[in-house]
Protein backbone atom coordinates (compact mmCIF):
# COMPACT_ATOMS: atom_id res chain seq x y z
CA UNK A 1 0.00 0.00 0.00
CA UNK A 2 2.89 2.22 0.35
CA UNK A 3 3.89 4.55 -2.38
CA UNK A 4 7.49 5.40 -3.54
CA UNK A 5 8.60 9.20 -2.28
CA UNK A 6 9.25 10.47 -5.11
CA UNK A 7 11.38 14.07 -5.10
CA UNK A 8 8.20 15.79 -6.29
CA UNK A 9 6.36 13.97 -2.99
CA UNK A 10 9.21 15.30 -1.16
CA UNK A 11 9.33 18.52 -1.93
CA UNK A 12 5.64 18.65 -1.24
CA UNK A 13 6.47 17.40 2.21
CA UNK A 14 9.49 18.96 3.49
CA UNK A 15 7.49 22.36 1.74
CA UNK A 16 4.41 21.86 4.19
CA UNK A 17 2.55 22.45 1.20
CA UNK A 18 -0.36 20.15 3.01
CA UNK A 19 -0.16 21.99 5.77
CA UNK A 20 0.21 25.97 4.60
CA UNK A 21 -3.11 26.35 2.88
CA UNK A 22 -4.92 25.57 -0.30
CA UNK A 23 -3.74 26.99 -3.78
CA UNK A 24 -5.00 30.61 -4.89
CA UNK A 25 -6.87 28.46 -7.64
CA UNK A 26 -8.95 27.67 -4.48
CA UNK A 27 -10.62 30.80 -4.33
CA UNK A 28 -12.89 29.73 -7.51
CA UNK A 29 -14.05 26.61 -4.79
CA UNK A 30 -17.99 28.73 -4.67
CA UNK A 31 -19.54 30.55 -6.78
CA UNK A 32 -19.50 33.91 -6.31
CA UNK A 33 -22.98 34.07 -4.67
CA UNK A 34 -22.38 31.80 -2.47
CA UNK A 35 -19.26 33.24 -1.20
CA UNK A 36 -21.27 36.22 -1.13
CA UNK A 37 -23.56 35.03 1.21
CA UNK A 38 -21.03 34.05 3.65
CA UNK A 39 -20.57 35.34 7.80
CA UNK A 40 -16.95 36.18 7.51
CA UNK A 41 -15.20 34.76 10.30
CA UNK A 42 -11.59 35.73 11.67
CA UNK A 43 -8.68 34.75 10.27
CA UNK A 44 -6.93 32.17 11.79
CA UNK A 45 -10.19 30.00 11.96
CA UNK A 46 -8.25 26.77 10.70
CA UNK A 47 -5.36 27.27 12.76
CA UNK A 48 -6.12 23.74 14.46
CA UNK A 49 -5.35 22.55 11.13
CA UNK A 50 -6.81 19.44 9.39
CA UNK A 51 -6.81 15.70 10.60
CA UNK A 52 -8.44 12.43 9.10
CA UNK A 53 -8.43 8.68 10.46
CA UNK A 54 -10.15 5.50 10.63
CA UNK A 55 -9.33 4.33 6.95
CA UNK A 56 -11.98 2.41 5.59
CA UNK A 57 -11.62 0.49 2.18
CA UNK A 58 -13.78 2.95 1.09
CA UNK A 59 -14.24 5.65 3.14
CA UNK A 60 -12.13 7.90 5.71
CA UNK A 61 -12.78 10.46 8.67
CA UNK A 62 -12.53 13.98 7.63
CA UNK A 63 -11.45 16.87 10.79
CA UNK A 64 -11.06 20.34 11.43
CA UNK A 65 -12.19 22.48 14.23
CA UNK A 66 -13.10 26.23 13.55
CA UNK A 67 -10.93 28.20 16.47
CA UNK A 68 -9.80 31.41 15.94
CA UNK A 69 -8.60 32.01 19.46
CA UNK A 70 -7.67 28.53 20.08
CA UNK A 71 -6.02 28.82 23.71
CA UNK A 72 -9.25 31.02 24.97
CA UNK A 73 -12.17 28.31 24.12
CA UNK A 74 -11.73 28.80 20.68
CA UNK A 75 -13.17 32.58 19.80
CA UNK A 76 -16.19 31.81 17.92
CA UNK A 77 -19.45 32.66 18.25
CA UNK A 78 -22.54 30.32 19.48
CA UNK A 79 -24.02 29.35 16.74
CA UNK A 80 -23.89 27.17 14.23
CA UNK A 81 -21.56 27.64 11.26
CA UNK A 82 -21.67 25.83 7.96
CA UNK A 83 -18.31 24.30 6.39
CA UNK A 84 -17.93 23.42 2.96
CA UNK A 85 -15.53 20.38 2.41
CA UNK A 86 -13.97 18.69 -0.65
CA UNK A 87 -12.23 15.67 -1.71
CA UNK A 88 -9.97 15.21 -4.36
CA UNK A 89 -7.78 12.53 -6.37
CA UNK A 90 -4.92 15.16 -6.72
CA UNK A 91 -3.78 17.60 -4.91
CA UNK A 92 -4.52 20.31 -7.26
CA UNK A 93 -8.51 19.38 -6.65
CA UNK A 94 -8.79 19.30 -10.62
CA UNK A 95 -10.57 15.57 -10.23
CA UNK A 96 -13.15 15.98 -6.84
CA UNK A 97 -14.59 12.90 -6.31
CA UNK A 98 -16.69 14.16 -2.72
CA UNK A 99 -18.09 17.01 -1.88
CA UNK A 100 -20.50 18.46 0.92
CA UNK A 101 -21.40 20.66 3.80
CA UNK A 102 -21.30 19.92 7.28
CA UNK A 103 -22.47 21.61 10.46
CA UNK A 104 -19.88 23.01 12.84
CA UNK A 105 -21.66 22.89 16.38
CA UNK A 106 -21.07 25.60 19.29
CA UNK A 107 -21.62 22.46 22.15
CA UNK A 108 -18.78 20.33 20.08
CA UNK A 109 -16.12 23.44 19.82
CA UNK A 110 -17.22 23.99 16.37
CA UNK A 111 -15.60 20.76 15.35
CA UNK A 112 -16.30 18.77 12.29
CA UNK A 113 -15.97 15.00 11.98
CA UNK A 114 -16.93 14.42 8.09
CA UNK A 115 -17.42 10.46 7.23
CA UNK A 116 -17.07 10.20 3.68
CA UNK A 117 -18.01 7.15 2.01
CA UNK A 118 -17.72 5.84 -1.41
CA UNK A 119 -14.36 5.95 -2.07
CA UNK A 120 -11.92 3.74 -4.27
CA UNK A 121 -9.89 1.38 -1.82
CA UNK A 122 -5.89 1.35 -1.35
CA UNK A 123 -5.96 5.29 -2.76
CA UNK A 124 -4.65 8.44 -1.83
CA UNK A 125 -6.77 11.54 -1.37
CA UNK A 126 -6.43 15.09 -0.56
CA UNK A 127 -8.94 17.17 1.12
CA UNK A 128 -9.90 20.78 2.51
CA UNK A 129 -12.46 22.88 4.13
CA UNK A 130 -13.96 26.30 3.48
CA UNK A 131 -16.12 28.64 6.17
CA UNK A 132 -16.66 31.52 6.45
CA UNK A 133 -14.62 32.70 3.44
CA UNK A 134 -11.91 31.00 4.71
CA UNK A 135 -9.86 28.50 3.33
CA UNK A 136 -8.11 25.03 5.49
CA UNK A 137 -4.90 23.65 4.85
CA UNK A 138 -4.74 20.81 2.66
CA UNK A 139 -4.83 17.37 3.91
CA UNK A 140 -3.59 14.30 2.13
CA UNK A 141 -4.65 10.39 3.13
CA UNK A 142 -5.64 7.15 2.28
CA UNK A 143 -7.97 4.62 2.31
CA UNK A 144 -7.61 0.94 3.07
CA UNK A 145 -7.06 -2.14 0.83
CA UNK A 146 -9.60 -3.80 -0.79
CA UNK A 147 -10.91 -6.34 1.52
CA UNK A 148 -10.00 -8.90 -0.76
CA UNK A 149 -6.62 -8.00 -0.91
CA UNK A 150 -4.00 -10.16 0.01
CA UNK A 151 -1.01 -8.43 -1.18
CA UNK A 152 1.25 -5.65 -1.03
CA UNK A 153 3.16 -3.65 1.94
CA UNK A 154 1.24 -1.90 5.03
CA UNK A 155 3.47 0.61 6.62
CA UNK A 156 2.29 1.75 10.16
CA UNK A 157 3.83 4.48 12.59
CA UNK A 158 3.58 3.57 16.38
CA UNK A 159 3.25 6.74 18.48
CA UNK A 160 2.51 7.72 21.82
CA UNK A 161 3.40 9.79 24.73
CA UNK A 162 3.79 13.49 24.17
CA UNK A 163 3.95 15.43 27.07
CA UNK A 164 4.25 19.42 26.01
CA UNK A 165 6.42 20.45 28.70
CA UNK A 166 9.20 17.68 28.25
CA UNK A 167 9.93 18.40 24.37
CA UNK A 168 9.20 19.46 21.29
CA UNK A 169 7.74 16.79 19.10
CA UNK A 170 10.32 16.45 16.90
CA UNK A 171 9.80 12.60 15.56
CA UNK A 172 7.11 13.30 13.93
CA UNK A 173 9.11 15.23 11.65
CA UNK A 174 11.01 12.09 10.44
CA UNK A 175 7.81 10.09 10.64
CA UNK A 176 6.59 12.28 8.04
CA UNK A 177 9.60 11.70 5.49
CA UNK A 178 9.12 7.77 5.95
CA UNK A 179 5.38 8.33 4.70
CA UNK A 180 2.96 5.60 7.12
CA UNK A 181 0.05 4.47 5.51
CA UNK A 182 -1.41 5.32 8.78
CA UNK A 183 -0.13 6.84 12.43
CA UNK A 184 -1.50 4.36 15.62
CA UNK A 185 -1.49 6.58 18.40
CA UNK A 186 -2.37 4.65 21.70
CA UNK A 187 -2.48 7.17 24.36
CA UNK A 188 -1.58 10.17 26.26
CA UNK A 189 -1.80 12.75 23.48
CA UNK A 190 -2.19 15.64 26.01
CA UNK A 191 -1.18 15.90 29.58
CA UNK A 192 -3.47 17.15 32.28
CA UNK A 193 -0.53 18.30 34.11
CA UNK A 194 -0.01 21.87 35.93
CA UNK A 195 2.02 24.11 34.12
CA UNK A 196 5.58 24.14 35.25
CA UNK A 197 8.21 27.42 35.34
CA UNK A 198 10.91 24.83 34.40
CA UNK A 199 9.54 23.19 31.36
CA UNK A 200 10.63 23.32 28.48
CA UNK A 201 7.28 24.15 26.78
CA UNK A 202 5.02 25.56 29.43
CA UNK A 203 1.31 24.43 29.54
CA UNK A 204 -1.02 26.63 29.05
CA UNK A 205 -3.66 27.91 32.19
CA UNK A 206 -2.73 27.94 35.54
CA UNK A 207 -3.35 24.42 36.99
CA UNK A 208 -4.64 20.82 35.77
CA UNK A 209 -7.86 21.03 33.05
CA UNK A 210 -10.83 20.23 34.82
CA UNK A 211 -13.79 21.96 32.85
CA UNK A 212 -14.58 21.59 28.95
CA UNK A 213 -13.20 24.79 27.94
CA UNK A 214 -9.50 24.05 29.92
CA UNK A 215 -9.42 20.63 27.98
CA UNK A 216 -10.36 22.37 25.16
CA UNK A 217 -7.12 24.64 25.48
CA UNK A 218 -4.92 22.12 26.28
CA UNK A 219 -5.92 20.36 23.10
CA UNK A 220 -5.36 23.39 21.32
CA UNK A 221 -1.57 24.30 22.80
CA UNK A 222 -0.96 20.44 21.74
CA UNK A 223 -2.37 20.76 18.19
CA UNK A 224 0.33 24.07 17.37
CA UNK A 225 3.32 21.90 17.09
CA UNK A 226 3.87 22.35 13.65
CA UNK A 227 5.30 18.31 13.32
CA UNK A 228 2.31 17.34 15.05
CA UNK A 229 0.13 19.45 13.15
CA UNK A 230 2.25 17.95 9.58
CA UNK A 231 1.77 14.68 10.37
CA UNK A 232 -1.89 14.73 11.16
CA UNK A 233 -2.10 16.44 7.59
CA UNK A 234 -0.43 13.99 5.92
CA UNK A 235 -1.74 10.59 6.92
CA UNK A 236 -4.56 9.11 8.81
CA UNK A 237 -4.46 8.53 12.19
CA UNK A 238 -6.05 5.75 14.68
CA UNK A 239 -6.21 6.61 17.88
CA UNK A 240 -7.17 5.42 21.46
CA UNK A 241 -6.41 7.66 24.87
CA UNK A 242 -4.64 6.73 27.60
CA UNK A 243 -4.88 8.27 31.13
CA UNK A 244 -3.42 11.36 30.56
CA UNK A 245 -5.83 12.47 28.43
CA UNK A 246 -8.18 12.88 31.78
CA UNK A 247 -6.07 12.21 34.96
CA UNK A 248 -3.18 10.45 35.82
CA UNK A 249 -3.54 6.29 36.67
CA UNK A 250 -7.51 6.96 36.95
CA UNK A 251 -9.50 3.44 36.50
CA UNK A 252 -13.10 3.60 34.99
CA UNK A 253 -14.66 6.17 37.49
CA UNK A 254 -11.81 5.67 39.78
CA UNK A 255 -9.55 8.77 40.24
CA UNK A 256 -5.66 8.41 41.25
CA UNK A 257 -6.48 10.68 44.34
CA UNK A 258 -10.14 9.91 45.90
CA UNK A 259 -9.53 11.80 48.51
CA UNK A 260 -8.93 15.24 46.35
CA UNK A 261 -11.68 14.05 43.90
CA UNK A 262 -15.28 13.10 44.95
CA UNK A 263 -16.90 10.84 42.65
CA UNK A 264 -19.39 12.99 41.36
CA UNK A 265 -16.43 15.91 40.66
CA UNK A 266 -14.40 12.99 38.73
CA UNK A 267 -17.51 11.93 37.06
CA UNK A 268 -17.85 15.21 35.70
CA UNK A 269 -14.33 15.42 34.98
CA UNK A 270 -14.70 12.81 32.93
CA UNK A 271 -17.36 14.13 30.80
CA UNK A 272 -15.40 17.16 30.25
CA UNK A 273 -12.29 15.02 29.28
CA UNK A 274 -13.91 12.69 26.64
CA UNK A 275 -15.93 15.39 25.33
CA UNK A 276 -12.90 17.48 24.51
CA UNK A 277 -11.34 14.50 23.21
CA UNK A 278 -14.12 13.66 20.46
CA UNK A 279 -13.65 17.16 19.88
CA UNK A 280 -10.04 16.57 18.46
CA UNK A 281 -9.82 13.76 17.07
CA UNK A 282 -10.73 12.01 13.98
CA UNK A 283 -12.70 9.20 14.92
CA UNK A 284 -16.59 8.58 13.72
CA UNK A 285 -19.67 9.74 15.37
CA UNK A 286 -19.80 6.16 17.16
CA UNK A 287 -17.38 8.07 19.39
CA UNK A 288 -19.67 10.92 20.20
CA UNK A 289 -19.48 10.75 24.63
CA UNK A 290 -22.33 9.64 26.13
CA UNK A 291 -21.79 11.69 29.54
CA UNK A 292 -18.90 9.89 31.34
CA UNK A 293 -18.31 7.09 28.83
CA UNK A 294 -17.21 7.28 25.52
CA UNK A 295 -17.26 4.00 22.44
CA UNK A 296 -13.20 3.61 21.61
CA UNK A 297 -12.67 0.08 21.40
CA UNK A 298 -13.09 -0.77 17.72
CA UNK A 299 -11.72 -3.41 14.75
CA UNK A 300 -10.31 -2.06 11.13
CA UNK A 301 -9.40 -4.47 8.14
CA UNK A 302 -6.71 -3.53 6.25
CA UNK A 303 -7.10 -5.87 3.45
CA UNK A 304 -6.87 -9.32 4.24
CA UNK A 305 -3.15 -8.47 5.25
CA UNK A 306 -4.16 -7.03 8.96
CA UNK A 307 -7.12 -7.08 11.60
CA UNK A 308 -6.38 -4.00 13.77
CA UNK A 309 -8.20 -4.61 17.05
CA UNK A 310 -7.86 -1.10 19.18
CA UNK A 311 -8.57 -1.73 22.84
CA UNK A 312 -9.70 1.05 25.38
CA UNK A 313 -7.72 -0.44 28.78
CA UNK A 314 -9.17 2.54 30.89
CA UNK A 315 -12.91 3.27 30.93
CA UNK A 316 -13.29 -0.64 32.09
CA UNK A 317 -10.76 -1.66 34.01
CA UNK A 318 -10.93 -2.39 37.91
CA UNK A 319 -9.33 -0.24 40.24
CA UNK A 320 -5.11 -1.50 39.73
CA UNK A 321 -4.11 -3.70 42.75
CA UNK A 322 -1.33 -2.13 44.80
CA UNK A 323 0.44 -5.74 45.73
CA UNK A 324 1.05 -9.29 44.38
CA UNK A 325 -1.75 -10.92 45.48
CA UNK A 326 -4.48 -7.93 44.19
CA UNK A 327 -2.41 -8.38 40.77
CA UNK A 328 -3.04 -11.86 40.79
CA UNK A 329 -7.17 -11.85 41.85
CA UNK A 330 -8.71 -13.55 39.03
CA UNK A 331 -11.55 -11.10 39.81
CA UNK A 332 -9.77 -8.07 38.44
CA UNK A 333 -10.75 -7.29 35.13
CA UNK A 334 -8.77 -4.64 32.31
CA UNK A 335 -11.28 -4.92 29.89
CA UNK A 336 -14.50 -5.54 31.13
CA UNK A 337 -16.73 -8.52 30.22
CA UNK A 338 -17.96 -7.38 27.31
CA UNK A 339 -14.88 -5.25 25.59
CA UNK A 340 -13.22 -9.20 26.45
CA UNK A 341 -15.80 -10.88 24.73
CA UNK A 342 -15.44 -8.62 21.64
CA UNK A 343 -12.08 -9.08 21.19
CA UNK A 344 -11.96 -12.61 21.94
CA UNK A 345 -14.42 -13.33 19.46
CA UNK A 346 -12.50 -11.02 16.51
CA UNK A 347 -8.92 -13.11 17.53
CA UNK A 348 -10.92 -16.50 16.73
CA UNK A 349 -12.77 -15.58 14.04
CA UNK A 350 -10.09 -13.56 12.25
CA UNK A 351 -9.45 -14.54 8.43
CA UNK A 352 -6.28 -11.71 8.35
CA UNK A 353 -2.54 -13.11 7.74
CA UNK A 354 -1.43 -10.94 11.07
CA UNK A 355 -3.89 -9.65 13.73
CA UNK A 356 -2.40 -6.55 15.43
CA UNK A 357 -3.71 -5.38 19.36
CA UNK A 358 -3.46 -1.68 20.02
CA UNK A 359 -3.15 -2.03 23.68
CA UNK A 360 -2.66 1.72 26.12
CA UNK A 361 0.10 -0.46 28.24
CA UNK A 362 2.64 -2.90 28.24
CA UNK A 363 1.21 -6.79 27.87
CA UNK A 364 4.61 -8.24 28.24
CA UNK A 365 5.96 -9.25 32.17
CA UNK A 366 8.08 -6.50 33.44
CA UNK A 367 10.25 -7.89 36.61
CA UNK A 368 11.53 -5.16 38.77
CA UNK A 369 13.33 -7.56 41.81
CA UNK A 370 16.73 -8.52 40.76
CA UNK A 371 16.83 -12.47 41.98
CA UNK A 372 14.34 -14.82 43.80
CA UNK A 373 11.13 -13.40 43.53
CA UNK A 374 8.65 -10.84 41.27
CA UNK A 375 8.22 -7.07 41.41
CA UNK A 376 5.41 -6.00 39.28
CA UNK A 377 4.80 -2.92 37.70
CA UNK A 378 1.18 -2.54 38.42
CA UNK A 379 -0.32 0.04 35.97
CA UNK A 380 -0.13 -2.46 33.10
CA UNK A 381 -1.27 -6.12 32.42
CA UNK A 382 1.28 -7.27 35.25
CA UNK A 383 -1.64 -5.56 37.51
CA UNK A 384 -3.80 -7.56 35.67
CA UNK A 385 -2.67 -10.82 35.37
CA UNK A 386 -5.38 -13.66 35.40
CA UNK A 387 -7.08 -12.04 32.71
CA UNK A 388 -3.33 -11.30 31.06
CA UNK A 389 -2.76 -14.83 30.95
CA UNK A 390 -5.93 -16.25 29.97
CA UNK A 391 -5.75 -13.97 26.89
CA UNK A 392 -2.12 -15.28 26.01
CA UNK A 393 -2.85 -18.61 26.15
CA UNK A 394 -5.82 -17.61 23.80
CA UNK A 395 -2.94 -16.14 21.37
CA UNK A 396 -1.54 -19.34 21.12
CA UNK A 397 -4.50 -20.26 18.75
CA UNK A 398 -4.56 -17.04 16.78
CA UNK A 399 -3.02 -16.74 13.87
CA UNK A 400 0.56 -14.05 14.39
CA UNK A 401 -0.92 -11.71 17.36
CA UNK A 402 1.30 -9.09 17.47
CA UNK A 403 0.45 -6.20 20.53
CA UNK A 404 1.63 -2.39 19.74
CA UNK A 405 1.66 -0.82 22.93
CA UNK A 406 3.15 3.04 24.45
CA UNK A 407 2.60 4.22 28.21
CA UNK A 408 5.96 3.38 29.51
CA UNK A 409 8.38 5.85 27.60
CA UNK A 410 10.45 3.14 26.85
CA UNK A 411 11.23 1.36 24.09
CA UNK A 412 10.53 -2.22 25.12
CA UNK A 413 10.31 -5.09 22.39
CA UNK A 414 9.60 -8.35 24.25
CA UNK A 415 8.53 -12.08 22.82
CA UNK A 416 4.98 -12.91 24.46
CA UNK A 417 5.12 -15.68 26.64
CA UNK A 418 2.12 -18.44 26.90
CA UNK A 419 3.18 -18.34 30.82
CA UNK A 420 5.73 -15.54 32.00
CA UNK A 421 6.03 -17.29 35.05
CA UNK A 422 7.96 -20.88 33.53
CA UNK A 423 10.79 -19.87 31.87
CA UNK A 424 10.51 -22.65 29.19
CA UNK A 425 6.73 -21.87 28.10
CA UNK A 426 6.02 -21.12 24.57
CA UNK A 427 6.07 -17.99 23.07
CA UNK A 428 2.56 -16.90 21.84
CA UNK A 429 3.54 -13.49 20.23
CA UNK A 430 5.48 -10.42 19.85
CA UNK A 431 4.95 -6.55 21.87
CA UNK A 432 6.28 -3.62 20.85
CA UNK A 433 6.24 -1.09 23.14
CA UNK A 434 7.18 2.32 21.60
CA UNK A 435 8.80 5.08 23.42
CA UNK A 436 7.43 8.27 23.70
CA UNK A 437 7.67 10.72 21.54
CA UNK A 438 8.39 13.72 24.01
CA UNK A 439 7.76 12.41 27.70
CA UNK A 440 10.56 12.38 29.52
CA UNK A 441 12.46 14.42 27.41
CA UNK A 442 16.03 13.58 26.77
CA UNK A 443 16.59 10.61 29.03
CA UNK A 444 19.81 10.16 31.11
CA UNK A 445 20.95 6.44 28.99
CA UNK A 446 24.02 5.78 31.48
CA UNK A 447 21.17 5.88 34.20
CA UNK A 448 18.78 4.24 32.35
CA UNK A 449 21.11 1.14 31.70
CA UNK A 450 22.29 1.07 34.95
CA UNK A 451 18.68 0.28 36.11
CA UNK A 452 17.31 -1.84 33.40
CA UNK A 453 20.42 -3.95 32.50
CA UNK A 454 20.60 -5.85 35.67
CA UNK A 455 17.07 -6.80 35.07
CA UNK A 456 17.55 -8.64 31.87
CA UNK A 457 18.09 -12.06 33.61
CA UNK A 458 14.71 -11.82 35.16
CA UNK A 459 13.21 -10.79 31.94
CA UNK A 460 14.73 -12.84 29.17
CA UNK A 461 11.56 -12.19 27.07
CA UNK A 462 12.91 -8.68 26.38
CA UNK A 463 14.47 -8.57 23.25
CA UNK A 464 15.11 -5.02 23.12
CA UNK A 465 14.95 -2.25 26.00
CA UNK A 466 15.92 1.72 25.33
CA UNK A 467 15.41 4.87 26.92
CA UNK A 468 15.42 7.50 22.98
CA UNK A 469 12.53 9.24 22.34
CA UNK A 470 11.03 8.42 18.68
CA UNK A 471 8.80 6.06 17.23
CA UNK A 472 8.49 2.65 15.51
CA UNK A 473 7.63 1.83 11.93
CA UNK A 474 6.59 -0.94 10.63
CA UNK A 475 6.54 -2.37 7.19
CA UNK A 476 3.70 -5.22 6.96
CA UNK A 477 3.93 -8.41 4.31
CA UNK A 478 2.41 -11.74 4.25
CA UNK A 479 5.42 -13.18 5.14
CA UNK A 480 6.40 -11.26 7.85
CA UNK A 481 7.00 -7.04 9.69
CA UNK A 482 10.15 -5.19 9.51
CA UNK A 483 10.03 -2.82 12.17
CA UNK A 484 12.70 -0.30 12.52
CA UNK A 485 12.95 1.83 15.81
CA UNK A 486 13.14 5.39 14.58
CA UNK A 487 15.07 7.80 17.39
CA UNK A 488 15.52 11.49 17.48
CA UNK A 489 18.89 12.83 18.82
CA UNK A 490 16.94 15.15 21.32
CA UNK A 491 13.66 16.95 21.97
CA UNK A 492 14.72 20.05 23.56
CA UNK A 493 15.44 21.69 20.21
CA UNK A 494 12.73 22.35 17.77
CA UNK A 495 14.94 20.39 15.25
CA UNK A 496 16.67 17.04 15.81
CA UNK A 497 18.81 14.36 13.76
CA UNK A 498 16.82 11.29 12.83
CA UNK A 499 18.23 7.50 13.11
CA UNK A 500 17.20 4.27 13.18
CA UNK A 501 18.29 2.31 16.67
CA UNK A 502 17.25 -0.58 15.76
CA UNK A 503 15.72 -3.16 13.30
CA UNK A 504 14.07 -5.92 14.04
CA UNK A 505 11.49 -8.67 12.28
CA UNK A 506 8.52 -11.04 13.37
CA UNK A 507 8.32 -14.38 10.72
CA UNK A 508 5.20 -15.19 9.69
CA UNK A 509 3.84 -18.50 11.45
CA UNK A 510 6.89 -17.67 13.88
CA UNK A 511 5.94 -16.47 17.19
CA UNK A 512 8.26 -14.07 18.97
CA UNK A 513 10.95 -11.20 17.48
CA UNK A 514 14.42 -11.37 16.21
CA UNK A 515 16.94 -8.95 15.81
CA UNK A 516 17.95 -8.14 12.36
Amino acid sequence: MTEAVTPDRRRFLTAGAAVLGATAAAQLWLPASARAAETPLPEGVFSLGVASGDPLPDGIVLWTRLAPDPLNGGGMPDQVVSVQWELAADRRFKKVVRRGTARALPEYGHSVHVDVRGLRPGRVYWYRFRAGGRLSPVGRTRTAPHPLGSGGTLRVALASCQNWQHGYFTPYADMLEQDPDFVLFVGDYVYESAPSATAVRRHEGTGEPYTLTQYRNRYAQYRSDPDLAAMHANAPWVVTFDDHEVDNDFAGEVPQDPDKQSHDAFVTRLTAAYQAYYEHMPVRATAIPNGPHIQMYRRLEFGSLVRLNVLDTRQFRGDQATGQAGAQDPALTMLGAEQKRWLLNGLRRSPARWNLIASQIMMAETDLKIGEGKLWYYDAWDGYQAERNALLEEFAGVRNPVVLSGDRHLTMISDLKRDFADPDSAVVGAEFVGTSIASNGDQDQAAFHAQFDPLRADNPHWKLIDAHRGYHLFDIRRDGIDARVRVVDTVLKPRATHSTLAALRVEAGRPGVTAV
